[in-house]
């Protein structure tokens, strides 16, 4: 058949309907899942492989977390003050706010209500003085474990792989440890005990002022 009839036959069929474009069967994957346009903030979940991820449309891109992740769970108590009464909010907190978190775990105006209450039950001097102390222990505790790391640096020999072959140099220990516990231990230990000493020296010295002035005061 020549190319003009084949032209013909086919707009014949295309008149009629029944030309093979017209009546071919067409298959394709559908997921049961349409298609849905997100805007710029919002958030939604998802589970893909077995794990509920949180995400949030961004302008142009999109940000995936999993949901309730120990990092987002650590996050959230760092940031947290869960010494506040509960009918405080933090939700902006200042660099005050911050930094009495740190301390005492509370924004900075319930700390000032906290220590106004115990001023009036004349339990002031006591809270300070605890506070004092738990915050020199505090201090001792992490320099004690960074003692600790540096006689594990010094009197351990350790093995680096200095090149792309494989070769390895090792670095000797620089002291043993009985010369570590001569030269360093033995000199922190003294430190400590110094250290708290004039701590108790110092909490001392507090009650003693303490004491005379309710004593003037119950003189007069």
């Amino acid at each position: 058949m020549s190319k003009k009839l084949q032209n013909i036959k086919a707009i014949k069929q295309m008149i009629e309907g029944t030309h093979r474009t017209q009546t071919k069967n067409t298959t394709g994957m559908y997921s049961g899942k349409t298609h849905q346009i997100r805007k710029v903030g919002d958030i939604w979940e998802e589970t893909i492989n077995g794990t509920v991820y949180e995400i949030e449309q961004k302008q142009g891109f999109r940000v995936k977390k999993p949901k309730n992740s120990i990092t987002e769970e650590i996050q959230d108590y760092l940031e947290s003050f869960p010494n506040c009464k509960k009918d405080c909010t933090c939700n902006n907190p200042t660099p005050l706010d911050k930094k009495m978190r740190v301390i005492h775990g509370m924004c900075f105006d319930c700390v000032v209500e906290l220590e106004h209450n115990l001023r009036k039950q004349g339990k002031f001097e006591e809270y300070e003085q605890n506070r004092i102390r738990n915050n020199a222990e505090e201090w001792l505790k992490r320099a004690e474990t960074d003692v600790k790391l540096l006689k594990e640096t010094y009197t351990k020999s350790a093995k680096f792989v200095q090149d792309a072959d494989g070769n390895t140099e090792t670095w000797n220990a620089k002291m043993t440890s009985d010369e570590f516990n001569e030269k360093i231990q033995k000199q922190f230990n003294i430190f400590k005990q110094n250290f708290l000493n004039k701590i108790e020296e110092k909490l001392s010295n507090v009650d003693k002022i303490s004491y005379t002035k309710l004593k003037e005061q119950k003189n007069d």
